[in-house]
């Protein structure tokens, strides 16, 4: 039984119209949220501070600059949404779907993506310290000038993952396979514990 069956009991995403956070439908949250972001009157940006998102529809959904904080977003469909300048720490994202979401400059520190669907992912100069990625699929991700400080990648698929210009100082990068991944330059990688069983 996937997480997918667990959270919904079988039944699949949920829908924006029929979650709602604090006494507001999400999809009402969602259209103030775009009226904000285009300037239009009455917009207001969504504060989705500790929501329960799990298995939400967010596909495509315009989230830029909104806050998630603390948002438990665990199997949730977030294909190409925008997420630009979000706030995410501490979110819960395992095991969501992000392929193709564009997270540019977005705040997600103590971040949970472990077991995510991440791939084409823009992480561009997000905040990710501390993040969980352990065994997420990040092909083809961005993360040029992250900052990726404490991050746990153990059994990721990194393969032509974007690493250029970023610090892999403190990076748990054990059990992934590197053949194909942009690294920085001069990069190498920590040399293996030595054994110490005696001879």
């Amino acid at each position: 039984m996937g997480l997918l069956d667990l959270i919904t009991g079988g039944k699949g995403l949920r829908k924006p119209t029929r979650i709602r956070h604090q006494g507001k439908k999400l999809s009402e949250i969602l259209d103030a949220h775009n009226n904000h972001f285009l300037g239009k009157v009455g917009g207001q940006r969504a504060d989705l501070t500790g929501a329960d998102l799990r298995l939400a529809d967010l596909r495509h959904a315009n989230l830029s600059g909104a806050i998630l904080d603390g948002a438990k977003l665990e199997g949730a469909d977030l294909r190409q949404a925008k997420l630009t300048h979000a706030s995410l720490a501490g979110a819960q994202l395992r095991g969501a779907d992000l392929r193709s979401t564009d997270l540019t400059e977005a705040n997600l520190p103590g971040v949970n993506l472990s077991e995510a669907q991440a791939s084409g992912v823009e992480f561009f100069r997000c905040d990710l310290s501390n993040a969980d990625f352990r065994r997420a699929n990040l092909r083809n991700a961005n993360f040029r000038l992250a900052n990726i400080r404490g991050a746990q990648f153990a059994g990721a698929d990194m393969g032509v993952t974007i690493l250029r210009e970023t610090n892999l100082e403190g990076v748990d990068l054990s059990g992934v396979d590197l053949t194909t991944t942009l690294l920085p330059k001069g990069y190498t990688r920590p040399a293996a514990p030595a054994s110490t069983h005696q001879q």
